[in-house]
């Protein structure tokens, strides 16, 4: 049986793809559409999460920070101008990398230490920072729900009770 972090991962994974999914039906101007909210449009919400999947992936996988400050930059620019079929690839990559780096890391729970450049040292586990990932996730998630609905669109349930739902249907 998964580790529950794995478990979380997964459900982060599928409720992306639900939001594409439903991105994807919508008219192409909703995604670049600018609004008044915490970001400017639907695509610098999605821009904004990929940029913290790769930095988060990369400090599990123990990279050193002046490695993955020097590539903050290059992420942004991966998602400028982006479709959101060429988004939804973009995050299909990083959801590989981030399942191989958990195949390879055997214990979930195994201790941490990160700097964290404005806060200090933090003592944690893995599975602690890919709890933030997920929670970081569902939290733009809902910032791009209130957004859409602002353009008079619906938004998609990404809860996890839907994820867990589904997934029981799929043992049946």
């Amino acid at each position: 049986m998964p580790h529950q972090a794995h478990r979380l991962y997964d459900y982060h994974v599928w409720a992306n793809d639900q939001l594409f999914a439903h991105l994807e039906q919508l008219p192409k101007d909703a995604f670049h559409a600018e609004v008044k909210s915490v970001f400017a449009s639907v695509s610098q919400v999605l821009g904004h999460m990929y940029k913290f999947e790769r930095l988060f992936m990369s400090v599990l996988a123990e990279v050193p920070n002046e490695v993955i400050f020097q590539k903050i930059q290059g992420w942004e620019e991966e998602t400028e101008d982006k479709t959101v079929d060429e988004m939804r690839q973009l995050f299909a990559g990083a959801a590989e990398e981030f399942r191989d780096l958990l195949r390879r890391t055997p214990d979930p729970d195994k201790a941490m230490t990160i700097e964290h450049p404005q806060y200090g040292r933090l003592g944690t586990r893995f599975s602690d920072i890919l709890q933030h990932v997920v929670n970081h996730g569902t939290y733009h998630r809902g910032n791009v729900a209130a957004m859409l609905r602002q353009q008079g669109y619906a938004g998609v349930p990404t809860d996890y009770m839907f994820f867990l739902v589904e997934r029981q249907e799929d043992r049946r």
